[in-house]
């Protein structure tokens, strides 16, 4: 028998953390549509969306304009991360007295690897169980968890029957539960992606596992075997604890669509300030600057510069930052909504948790 079908890998994944964090400190916004995020006359996004207001289609990183049109009676409410960092922290602490292998994806999901439980006579499902009995109890916030022997099944099978849900996929289900399913809930398939593969009558799990690494290279390039693998169910990554840190970045969503150089001159050195302070803060130096700008039109472009020397002050990485901006200026006449500064290329002596990027809603 393959090793990993021994494994038991959960998917722990909250349920609208914001927002039901939100209607758990304000028993006034229980059952009621609620959006957390920005000003919805200041190009605000929404950050969570309760599952009341889901029902009207609002969802994450739509236009909080939008949010609003979709569902007038919308209640809006600035976000908290300062708490949902805390509450985030409690429960990630939770896991790791569980198992020390806890691998956090962001704040309101993780990976658990418990095989080493089983040993004991503990089943995953059993684990599962106890832990959203637990996060219930103790934080009065419901979490829903996908159980299999791999990440990639567990991550789709936490979202199957949210909120508060529980899917088991047991050892040697994993392609009956997969194959029925659409492409889209494969990680790495997105808009783009999925029109294509509908375009070739590929429209469930099933059919992406029967295509030739030909076919999908077309589709996915270098990532064609993994895509290939995941659709069958194979996937033996390992839980990571630690990840190596990739960048640190800042980025702002502009009142105004702009070209003027004055203006966004101002942002690129507020931005850099920003980035500066979150590297000496890890006491960390990146030798690559980088520049992201998303147009008018909402194309994203990437511009940097690698330095011969690592950086980690305002003003270097300020001066990197305009160089590109103003190269970008002089080469088009596109107006911006969007404008982020990042640094990236730490050594591997500089590992740290994940990625971080501090976002501002409009200057």
């Amino acid at each position: 028998m393959d090793s990993n079908q021994n494994r038991g890998i959960l998917h722990a994944d909250f349920d609208a953390f914001y927002a039901s964090v939100e209607q758990r400190d304000f028993p006034e916004l229980e059952n009621k549509p609620l959006a957390v995020g920005g000003n919805p006359r200041k190009r605000g996004v929404v950050a969570s969306a309760s599952y009341e207001a889901r029902k009207f289609g609002i969802k994450s990183a739509m236009p909080m304009s939008i949010a609003v049109r979709k569902c007038p009676e919308v209640v809006v409410v600035p976000p908290r991360f300062s708490v949902y960092r805390e509450v985030s922290q409690q429960v990630m602490e939770l896991f790791r007295n569980v198992t020390p292998l806890v691998e956090p994806l962001s704040l309101d999901e993780a990976y658990l690897d418990v095989t080493e439980l089983i040993h004991r006579n503990v089943t995953p499902p059993q684990i599962a169980k106890e832990l959203k009995d637990k996060i219930a109890s103790n934080f009065g916030l419901t979490i829903s968890i996908g159980v299999s022997t791999s990440k990639s099944v567990s991550k789709i099978a936490s979202g199957i029957n949210k909120p508060d849900g529980l899917t088991v996929v047991r050892p040697g289900d994993e392609s009956s539960f997969l194959h029925p399913l659409p492409v889209e809930v494969v990680w790495g398939i997105g808009p783009k992606s999925s029109a294509k593969l509908h375009s070739l009558s590929i429209s469930t799990v099933g059919d992406l596992s029967l295509q030739s690494i030909e076919v999908l290279t077309d589709i996915f390039g270098s990532n064609a075997v993994h895509i290939k693998n995941i659709a069958n169910g194979i996937d033996d990554r390992p839980v990571i604890t630690q990840r190596e840190r990739k960048s640190v970045s800042s980025e702002t969503t502009l009142l105004i669509d702009t070209s003027d150089p004055t203006y966004l001159t101002e942002i690129v050195m507020r931005l850099s300030g920003q980035v500066a302070d979150a590297l000496v803060h890890k006491d960390i130096r990146g030798r690559t600057v980088k520049l992201k700008l998303k147009q008018s039109d909402f194309t994203t472009l990437t511009r940097q510069k690698t330095l011969s020397e690592k950086v980690q002050i305002s003003s270097e990485i300020a001066e990197s930052a305009l160089e590109l901006l103003n190269y970008e200026l002089k080469n088009s006449d596109e107006k911006y909504r969007l404008i982020g500064v990042g640094v990236s290329g730490f050594s591997s002596a500089e590992a740290l948790h994940d990625e971080m990027q501090l976002r501002f809603e409009g200057f």
